[in-house]
């Protein structure tokens, strides 16, 4: 595993940790509030802005107001009333509906209709003009009709009054002009006209009756919004025939209107009534069935109640909005990019649900709305921004982690344990490992007086066919590189059952490498391999860590390596890795050995090969089994026969030559008394 100065930025590293709290979080907060400032001020986030105003209107319970009551110009007062089609209604009707309104205490009557010429019938006018008079609380509509178009192509418009006689008779009169917005929704009462000549209808309405609507005259410029108060129909409403019709099954009881405000307007579906047919889309018409769309009547009547009950909506200031916006699109972008994508995903619904409620909280009782739906694009592009971030660093450092972890693992682990997320951590297990340790023989003479460039050209290229070709092709953690020697292990991260196998057989491939020196000569490897329990995992302080392994088995391979000097050998292995590998590989017997710093003795085995070799180094393997027999039997003149007829066939077998000066000093080194056959180094 590589140490810590090798492996990508961590959490922990100072620098990544100010990229991840500064400049990711820097870019999301700048996305965020950008986007949103952005649909605050173009076109195209019109729509998001109006359906913040709406949305919400979908999960208030409905409002039915008792103040008021409209009264209708509709299909079935047309029919029954017998009135003619495309033409003013007979006065005379009006005048008798207002004269029941008066005797029955209505506080006001509003008229949603432009009477702005005289009738056919003088007297049916005269008529109405009296009950105008007599009820004293009448407020008539007037009407705006274009009226051609300005210097620069604005269409210009004049107010077209009510018939004269009525206007003198009315207590006031006012604008029934409605501004819709783009999509044909009325959101605003504006109480002004357009012109500012005269009040809106529902605002002179408002004052007729004396209601409290405005704590100084220059706030008359300020738009309400309209606070609907349900679908069409919401407002209680009787037909027009109803009115005017006495002694009928259908007649409205007596004292009906008292104390009400009445609007009289056309209805939804009027198509005869000769005056206003107008109708319009409300908020609730995005999942209303049964009334789409809602009379200008009504319209003009909710704008009423809104000041008459003083609950209409209003919304933040056009800096306040911008403001929410700014801040908001800020912490979201900064907090998000801190989170991975699931997390960040989890957060950003939290967040969502939290400005929702916090929209429908404002709406429904402070009667303040705010344009939500643009923070919820921004936690939606904070979210964006976050799984990219973190998307790419998650990319960028797994990339410089395998990278890093292909010098010590082969690709197969790479890719398991670049994504893991306890790679690093530190801490360590006991596990059963097979330890290898491998050195260049006659490293400090091969490499005096060579120049670095060649140096480092011979060792890239032991290292690489040593690593590539052999430690990681049977899947090998290679530990530490100290000078020429390679120190690895199997078993770990990645647990194997056959990790003895895996590892004598990459010695063995290591050993039969053919790796030149600059001069054309072979450099020759020494391995020692042993199977032992040790303390596995990662190792060092918060700032540089190493992933190895501890214990005695550890030093054990590591003398097993150095023996080879000594036995003229190789490969070595302990009899702990031989009981692993059992009888698939080749391997010859070389005793016992007590190694300087060890208590206990060591059973050595040389790695000859692989079963295919087994014929082939029968005899000499053999052989060599009778004379070691025979030297451990103390029979030493006969073992040294024996070995000097091994040397007839094998005349460069290290272990016979071994065992041979080992008899040869005998006379200067006798033997104890209760010698055991065991072979004792008394260097390292």
């Amino acid at each position: 595993m590589p140490s810590e100065k090798n492996k990508p930025s961590r959490p922990g590293n100072p620098s990544r940790r100010a990229w991840d709290f500064f400049g990711g979080g820097t870019i999301g907060a700048l996305l965020a509030a950008g986007a949103g400032i952005a649909l605050l001020y173009l076109k195209f986030g019109l729509g998001l802005i109006h359906a913040s105003y709406d949305l919400p209107y979908a999960v208030r319970p409905i409002v039915q107001p008792r103040q008021a009551v409209m009264v209708y110009l509709d299909d079935d007062s047309h029919q029954i009333l017998n009135q003619p089609y495309n033409e003013p209604w007979d006065r005379s009707l009006h005048a008798r509906m207002l004269n029941r309104l008066t005797a029955e205490g209505a506080k006001a009557v509003v008229f949603d209709i432009v009477f702005s010429n005289p009738g056919p019938d003088p007297q049916a006018d005269e008529a109405l003009a009296t009950a105008i008079r007599l009820n004293g609380k009448v407020v008539l509509a007037a009407d705006y009709v274009p009226a051609g178009y300005g210097r620069e192509g604005v269409e210009a418009k004049q107010i077209v009054p009510p018939f004269g006689p009525f206007i003198d008779a009315a207590a006031a009169i006012g604008s029934a002009e409605i501004n819709a917005d783009d999509d044909l929704i009325v959101r605003k009462h504006v109480p002004m006209s357009p012109d500012d000549q005269i009040d809106s209808l529902s605002w002179a309405a408002a004052k007729v009756i004396g209601a409290v609507v405005t704590k100084n005259d220059s706030d008359r410029y300020l738009p309400h919004w309209l606070n609907y108060y349900g679908p069409a129909t919401t407002i209680p409403n009787v037909s027009f025939y109803r009115v005017v019709q006495t002694n009928t099954p259908d007649s409205l009881p007596a004292g009906f209107f008292s104390n009400k405000v009445v609007l009289v307007g056309a209805r939804l579906l009027t198509k005869f009534s000769g005056e206003r047919k107008d109708e319009y889309p409300t908020p609730h018409s995005r999942w209303a069935r049964q009334y789409p769309f809602m009379p200008g009547a009504e319209i003009q009547a909710t704008a009423f109640l809104n000041l008459l009950r003083g609950d209409w909506l209003n919304c933040l200031s056009a800096n306040g909005e911008l403001a929410m916006l700014i801040v908001c699109g800020a912490l979201f972008g900064f907090s998000l990019a801190r989170f991975r994508p699931l997390a960040a995903t989890g957060v950003s619904l939290l967040l969502a649900a939290l400005v929702c409620t916090l929209a429908y909280l404002s709406f429904a009782h402070l009667r303040i709305w705010f344009p939500w739906l643009l923070l919820i694009v921004e936690i939606f592009i904070a979210l964006l921004w976050s799984v990219v971030f973190n998307s790419i660093q998650l990319y960028v450092q797994k990339k410089l982690l395998e990278q890093a972890l292909s010098r010590f693992l082969s690709p197969k682990l790479v890719k398991k344990f670049a994504g893991s997320p306890d790679v690093l951590k530190r801490g360590a297990s006991s596990q059963l490992l097979t330890f290898m340790f491998s050195d260049l023989a006659g490293f400090t003479t091969i490499t005096e007086g060579m120049a670095p460039d060649e140096l480092a050209k011979m060792m890239n290229n032991y290292f690489e066919i040593a690593v590539t070709g052999c430690i990681h092709r049977t899947d090998g953690t290679v530990v530490q590189y100290v000078g020429d020697a390679i120190y690895a292990f199997w078993n770990a991260p990645e647990l194997q059952n056959d990790h003895a196998i895996r590892a004598c057989r990459a010695a063995l491939h290591f050993r039969d490498q053919v790796i030149a020196r600059p001069d054309g000569k072979p450099l020759y490897t020494r391995i020692g391999l042993h199977t032992g329990m040790a303390n596995v995992g990662n190792y060092g302080s918060a700032t540089h860590v190493d992933y190895t392994a501890l214990g005695e088995n550890v030093n054990l391979s590591s003398r097993m390596e150095g023996l080879n000097k000594y036995l003229g050998t190789r490969v070595l292995i302990t009899g702990e890795t031989k009981k692993e590998i059992g009888d698939q590989l080749v391997t010859r017997p070389l005793g016992r050995f007590r190694l300087k710093g060890f208590k206990k003795s060591v059973e050595v085995l040389e790695l000859v090969g692989t079963l295919e070799s087994a014929e082939a180094t029968r005899s000499l393997r053999e052989a060599f089994a009778r004379a070691l027999k025979l030297f451990q039997e103390k029979k030493f003149a006969e073992a040294e026969a024996a070995f000097h007829k091994i040397l007839e066939t094998a005349p460069e077998d290290g272990p016979t030559k071994y065992f041979l000066k080992l008899i040869a000093e005998l006379p200067e080194h006798p033997l104890p008394a209760d010698w055991t056959g065991e072979v004792e180094l008394k260097e390292k």
